[in-house]
């Protein structure tokens, strides 16, 4: 029943899209092989599978889809489409909550995925959680091949108020799940990561540079910034990379929190591409940071923004508004 259902990225039964994938593998080696002479393509651990990062044979964690909306789910679908196999977790539901209303959003997503190998629960704040996922992660894949940590919170009360009446107990909330959770989950997994294995985070622009309404969390996200950069050089030596995607504003439960709605506005008119990015480019891109496609990458924060970030001035927003005075 599960299989007739099919791929949520192309909406084709499974079986159809595995022929479709296959056909297009033979098509590419085909084109191909003729110059293979002036560009080898033999030597590189990815080829091009209908549009796809191929991830076959490789197999990972993703951690922090919420709902269909989330990015995390955007850049897991696109992995496990390119063959990949991925575990999922999910924030623990209450004691009291018959109806499990965090693993409920997510297993309607996985459960019609063949590729996704389980769901389990954990608190990102219990060092025995992480443990316990990443020993059974490993137990059932063997090693690690990438991680997607995509986890982030802060007080909706400490969230829409102005940085400088932050509260103590909030900043420490914010900074414990949002930041040191990426520390947690490297150090939980290191002994269980295959040379070559990627970790990445989800960072956002407010880290960078003041954005007014992230308040607290665009320190969490400055401070997940550096720890990307100090993570990426602990790893090293293991050749394992660490990097971030900060996607411009997207509709998500964490965007909703923030005031995506204003900002969606503003990158339209400032963006060098005039237009927002959609879910499927932010997780094509984050696939691509969990794949051997970006295996001499390490330590950097890739913006999927439209080219908002490199923006020093409003641009064309000057002269909507100056036709418009």
């Amino acid at each position: 029943m599960d299989e007739m259902r099919g791929c949520r990225v192309c909406s084709r039964p499974w079986e159809s899209q595995r022929r479709d994938h296959s056909s297009n593998e033979r098509e590419i080696s085909v084109q191909t092989r003729s110059r293979d002479t002036l560009f080898p393509l033999a030597p590189y651990a990815f080829t091009l599978r209908a549009g796809l990062m191929d991830f076959t044979g490789k197999k990972g964690l993703i951690l922090g889809v919420a709902n269909d909306h989330s990015i995390a789910w955007a850049i897991a679908q696109q992995v496990m489409n390119g063959g990949g196999i991925c575990g999922f977790t999910h924030l623990p539901d209450r004691p009291d909550d018959e109806r499990q209303r965090n693993r409920r959003r997510v297993s309607q997503l996985t459960d019609v995925c063949p590729n996704a190998a389980f769901l389990v629960p954990m608190d990102a704040q219990n060092d025995e959680d992480i443990r316990g996922v990443m020993t059974m992660a490993a137990e059932k894949f063997g090693k690690i091949d990438f991680i997607l940590h995509s986890i982030a919170f802060a007080d909706r009360d400490d969230l829409s108020r102005d940085t400088v009446f932050t509260s103590r107990a909030g900043f420490k909330l914010a900074m414990d799940v949002s930041v040191y959770t990426l520390i947690a989950v490297t150090a939980a997994a290191k002994d269980y990561l295959s040379p070559g294995a990627s970790i990445a985070t989800m960072t956002y622009f407010g880290g960078e540079k003041c954005v007014p309404g992230y308040n607290v969390m665009g320190i969490c996200k400055a401070a997940l910034d550096a720890t990307v950069r100090y993570l990426a050089y602990d790893m090293g030596p293991q050749s394992v990379r660490v990097n971030a995607l900060s996607a411009g504003p997207i509709r998500t439960l964490a965007g909703r929190a923030a005031g995506v709605d204003e900002m969606l506005t503003l990158y339209e008119h400032m963006a060098p591409l005039g237009r927002n990015v959609s879910h499927e480019e932010v997780g094509k891109t984050g696939a691509f940071l969990l794949s051997t496609a970006s295996e001499g990458i390490t330590g950097e924060i890739l913006h999927v923004d439209g080219g908002y970030n490199m923006m020093g001035s409003p641009g064309r927003l000057l002269k909507k508004l100056a036709a418009s005075s």
